[in-house]
């Protein structure tokens, strides 16, 4: 019966092992240590991979960005292109961007990149794809050499709008008063009745009056509205030349009240046209409106109706900006907005047959109306307090100008100029303002 014992004791034994508690932390352990490694150095590994893949994004995004940002060499073709479709140019541009935004181990040969660029409609869009093997430490033990990494970053731009801008200033007798306080009170101790205002008279034969105040004005050095006005005009095309993306983006064309009162009709200076040099050029022979002699047809010289009524004939139907042939029509108006020859609906006092009231904004609505913007340099009218007629006429409706000038623009493009400030920055401002797109969104 020996064995017979032997073998009940080799139960109990076995028995006494299996629920024993003492000592099983330790071996436990020592069983769990191999997996409890292996998941570390899994999450080494796959941290790793995360980190590097976040860079990678950021180059990629940077790459997206700048293979369509404004003056990129794809923005410049799209600008060109007539219709939608892929392009071609930016792709170079987009490795060269991502490689040198790369950062970490990984070399350029260890990435690949794809980069996608093409136009729809007016936007621009850019995708760059990176896929990329990055090579393991522990997770090698479980046979894993290596973790693949791979994302995608879009870009869209708006590219820039193609514009037609109709500049029409007003160059009547008005707006040949001094433009600065120094000019006016200069204007006024050379005259003998004080008067601010450097009339331009030129006989109907074609003679020019030397007595006239125009010559006092132009004899003594004084810079009358109109020649700001002139050479803002000028400083604008420059200024447009180097905001354009393309030498298609913009027209420019300049038009006035008029060359001389007795044919006071709207009078072409440049039709719309891109060489932005020929219009600053053709922009010279913007001058003051001549009058026959001191109050000519009862000083009514100043006619928004008229003027506005020709615009709206002469700018054809507007488009969206999206190409060349359907551009955006901008009128850009610079004014003192007072007008003195209504023949109807007068709204203040005449004198005679003289209207002289704040500018009819039913004439702006109607361009509007046909999706024209109108950008509106209001210069703003001096008070005249030494003047007997400003002090009567214009100075009870003084205050009501600035605010009908503002609703004769569209919402955002309006713009008051003080005599001392300069209208040069005023008018490329508003232009900027005009010309202001959208950005980039990733």
């Amino acid at each position: 019966m020996a064995w017979w014992n032997r073998g009940i004791d080799f139960v109990r034994s076995l028995y006494r092992f299996c629920t024993d508690r003492s000592g099983n932390f330790g071996m436990l352990t020592a069983i769990l240590m191999v997996p409890l490694i292996g998941s570390a150095g899994v999450a080494v590994d796959f941290a790793h991979a995360l980190s590097l893949r976040t860079q990678l994004y950021a180059a990629a995004d940077a790459a997206a960005v700048g293979a369509i940002s404004e003056k990129s060499a794809a923005a410049a073709a799209a600008m060109k292109m007539t219709s939608d479709g892929p392009i071609s140019a930016g792709q170079d541009d987009a490795r060269n961007i991502f490689v040198g935004q790369m950062q970490g181990e990984l070399t350029a040969s260890q990435v690949a990149v794809n980069v996608q660029v093409s136009r729809a409609s007016n936007k621009l869009n850019s995708a760059v794809t990176f896929t990329a093997s990055i090579p393991t430490t522990f997770m090698q033990i479980f046979g894993r050499k290596s973790v693949d990494i791979s994302g995608t970053a879009t870009a869209m731009f708006q590219t820039a709008s193609f514009m037609d801008f109709y500049i029409l200033i007003d160059n009547t007798p008005s707006m040949g008063v001094g433009a600065t306080p120094a000019d006016v009170a200069k204007m006024e101790s050379k005259t003998p009745d004080t008067c601010a205002f450097a009339c331009h008279v030129v006989s109907e034969a074609g003679v020019e009056d030397k007595n006239s105040y125009y010559n006092i004005a132009r004899n003594n050095d004084v810079t009358l509205r109109v020649d700001v006005v002139r050479q803002a005009t000028q400083k604008l095309t420059e200024t447009a030349k180097t905001e354009r993306a393309s030498d298609n983006q913009f027209r420019m064309g300049v038009y006035t009240f008029g060359k001389k009162a007795e044919d006071a009709t709207l009078t072409t200076i440049s039709e719309p046209i891109t060489d932005l040099a020929k219009v600053a050029s053709y922009t010279n022979a913007v001058t003051l409106m001549s009058i026959p002699r001191q109050g000519y047809n009862n000083d009514q010289q100043t006619s928004f109706d008229n003027s506005l009524t020709q615009m709206n004939k002469i700018i054809s139907t507007p488009g969206d900006g999206s190409t060349e042939a359907q551009p955006q029509k901008i009128l850009f108006f610079v004014s003192d907005g007072v007008g003195d020859s209504k023949k109807s609906n007068c709204t203040k006092p005449k004198t005679g047959e003289r209207c002289q009231e704040p500018i009819d904004i039913s004439f702006c609505k109607s361009l509007k109306d046909r999706g024209v913007k109108i950008a509106v340099l209001y210069t703003t009218y001096l008070p005249l307090p030494k003047n007997s007629w400003y002090n009567t006429w214009i100075k009870p409706f003084q205050n009501e100008i600035p605010t009908k000038m503002q609703s004769c623009a569209s919402p955002g493009l309006y713009f008051e100029v003080t005599p001392t400030q300069g209208i040069t920055d005023a008018m490329q401002a508003l232009f900027l303002k005009v010309i202001r797109t959208p950005r980039i969104t990733s």
